[in-house]
C-alpha cells in the first residue's frame, strides 16, 4: 500500500466514518476502485473480497484476511515482502508491537488509518443496539 499518495491512503481511512459514501464513491469513479473495494472487504462485503480477488488484489485480500486472524495470510505477506502490509494489519489487530514498527518507519498515516479502521471494527461488533437478548 506504500506506492499510494498519502492524501489517497488518508481517504481511505476516511471510508470508515459514518456518512463516508461520498469519499467511497470517489475512490471508485477517480482510479482507486481496489480501495473502494478493499474498504467494504473489510467491512464484511463479500462481494467486494471476490472483486479484488478477481483482479488480482491479492495483496489487500492478504491484509484482510490478517486482520480476520489469519496465519496463512500473514506467512503470505512476509513471504512475500509486504513487510508494511503486514504491520498495517497487525496495528489494526492493536498490535503495539506493529504500531511501533511503523511510526519508527514515518509511517504514521499507516497507524492514523489503522485506528480508524479499529474503532469502526470496534462499533460495528460492540453495538449494543444490535445485541439480541
Amino acid at each position: 500500500m506504500t506506492h499510494y499518495p498519502v492524501k489517497i491512503l488518508m481517504a481511505f481511512g476516511c471510508t470508515f466514518e459514518p456518512g463516508s459514501d461520498e469519499i467511497f464513491e470517489w475512490l471508485m469513479k477517480n482510479g482507486y476502485p481496489e480501495l473502494g473495494a478493499f474498504s467494504r472487504a473489510i467491512q464484511g462485503e463479500a462481494k467486494a473480497k471476490e472483486w479484488l480477488l478477481k483482479n488480482g488484489f491479492l495483496q489487500l485480500v492478504a491484509i484482510d484476511s490478517v486482520i480476520d486472524k489469519d496465519e496463512n495470510a500473514e506467512a503470505w505477506l512476509a513471504k512475500n515482502h509486504f513487510e508494511v502490509d503486514l504491520a498495517f494489519a497487525r496495528a489494526i489487530n492493536c498490535d503495539d508491537d506493529a504500531t511501533e514498527w511503523l511510526e519508527k518507519r514515518d509511517l504514521q498515516v499507516f497507524v492514523i488509518i489503522a485506528k480508524k479502521i479499529r474503532k469502526y471494527l470496534d462499533d460495528k461488533y460492540l453495538d449494543y443496539h444490535k445485541i439480541h437478548f
